[in-house]
């Protein structure tokens, strides 16, 4: 079955997720895999989805139409040979709050991108900070170092960062 990587954005309300998985459903798709949230008053996620042959286009046209949604997206997925990394890679988890300022993202994908990691998931929040008022910046991320690299130099270089930061980091 071929499958699509869904791109879905609108106002954030009630029944959006069960507008789109009823769609899904309907053009005989199944929902693989997804992330959503809610940022901002507005609703975004990405979504896998596998449907049957021929019947692609007819979905496209179908989530073109939802009502609410202000933008959904369908770009051709590749087969995943499962869902762990490729063989040899291993997984790096970072855990990362500090005090909140700009450049924090750039500066720890810059870091893993010099090493060849990729990220696999990262979720980010900006939040109060309890006692001294201002604001923290919370990352945590989920990335894969590729055979040939060591994660000893890439947590080198992100206890660097944090270090010049101000930042605490935790690397499992």
């Amino acid at each position: 079955m071929p499958r699509l990587v869904l791109t879905v954005i609108g106002d954030d309300r009630a029944g959006l997720v069960e507008a789109l998985a009823e769609t899904i459903g309907a053009h005989g798709g199944n929902w693989e895999r997804s992330q959503m949230a809610e940022l901002a008053g507005q609703f975004a996620g990405i979504v896998v989805v596998s449907v049957p042959d021929g019947r692609e286009e007819a979905l496209r046209s179908a989530l073109a139409g939802l009502d609410g949604l202000l933008d959904v997206t369908a770009h051709p997925g590749v087969e995943e040979a499962g869902e762990s990394a490729p063989d040899g890679w291993a997984e790096l988890r970072i855990d990362l709050v500090g005090s909140d300022q700009p450049g924090i993202v750039r500066d720890v994908s810059s870091a893993l991108a010099r090493h060849g990691v990729s990220i696999e998931t990262m979720r980010t929040e900006r939040r109060d900070a309890p006692m001294a008022g201002g604001r923290l910046f919370e990352a945590h991320i989920v990335a894969r170092v590729p055979t040939g690299t060591e994660p000893v130099a890439v947590r080198d270089e992100l206890e660097q960062l944090a270090a010049r930061l101000l930042v605490d980091l935790t690397i499992d």
